[in-house]
């Protein structure tokens, strides 16, 4: 049985730190919204004596063993329903870039665990799909909403917005930037931004006004003196926001200024939708 699925990416509309856990993690607050750049998966399962996960792609820049998000969510689902022995083979489209802040790999997951779902009869609950995906990273469940989508905790607590579409347009320079250094980088700040911006763009979602004037992103803030590459962005784009950790950054506009050897993209939107089937 095959099984073909598209997994988007999302941008931060906003990115708010509220405070250090006891676990490591950082409480946040955040609004995040799918885009219309999808990666494409094609999932196989076949009989066997014994459980295998092969792996293969169009971008060599991803590990296809152990170590890919995808082969982690294979194994997690499989164990957790007690799948029986077989080889899981899935091919990767991969036309998000990676170390982005678009949460490519974790829509990759997403899109595995929807798919596996659908092998196994629709086997788990969205509750139990839910539990799955907070335990394999902190978007995957806004992903698994999909549309736009405000997240609480570490990122696993979601709840669906109100959706408006815009044009969408990014810019990435060639460079990523961790999700660790980037809250390492806050937690050094001298002085952290209070700015709120979450609940007032709530207010905004509510009755339909425009959002822009709210979008922000915390770990901008604490990385962008560190980079000349994000300020030659913002110069000629100084509406631009990055999107999570980074490095790409994006507009609500149709287009964008072109920076040096920058990755760009315009023409794109937003959807009310996440991964789906085709």
């Amino acid at each position: 049985m095959q099984i073909k699925i598209k997994t988007p990416a999302k941008i931060n509309y906003t990115l708010e730190i509220v405070s250090k856990r006891n676990d490591g993690f950082h409480e946040i607050q955040s609004i995040m919204q799918m885009i219309n750049l999808y990666d494409f998966l094609t999932f196989d399962v076949s009989p066997s004596n014994q459980f295998m996960i092969n792996l293969s792609g169009t971008n060599n820049e991803i590990p296809y063993d152990d170590k890919n998000i995808v082969y982690k969510a294979i194994k997690l689902f499989s164990d957790y329903i007690n799948a029986k022995p077989c080889e899981y083979n899935v091919f990767i489209e991969k036309n998000i870039p990676t170390e982005a802040g678009l949460a490519g790999g974790s829509s990759n997951a997403v899109g595995i665990i929807l798919a596996m779902n659908k092998y196994y009869n629709n086997i788990l609950s969205i509750n139990e799909l839910h539990k799955l995906c907070s335990k394999l990273g902190s978007d995957l469940n806004v992903i698994l909403i999909g549309g736009c989508v405000l997240a609480k905790g570490r990122g696993e607590i979601v709840s669906a917005l109100p959706y408006q579409e815009y044009p969408v347009s990014l810019i990435k320079p060639n460079m990523g930037i961790s999700a660790k250094e980037g809250y390492k980088r806050y937690s050094d700040l001298p002085v952290k931004p209070n700015l709120n911006n979450t609940s007032k763009m709530l207010e905004c979602l509510k009755i339909g006004s425009d959002i822009k004037k709210y979008l922000y992103n915390d770990l901008e803030t604490a990385v962008f003196n560190y980079y000349p590459e994000l300020q030659a962005i913002k110069l000629k784009n100084p509406n631009a926001v990055m999107s999570g950790s980074g490095s790409t950054y994006f507009t609500l506009e149709p287009d964008i200024i072109q920076v040096g050897a920058c990755w760009s993209m315009t023409g794109l939107k937003t959807i009310a939708s996440g991964c789906e089937f085709i």
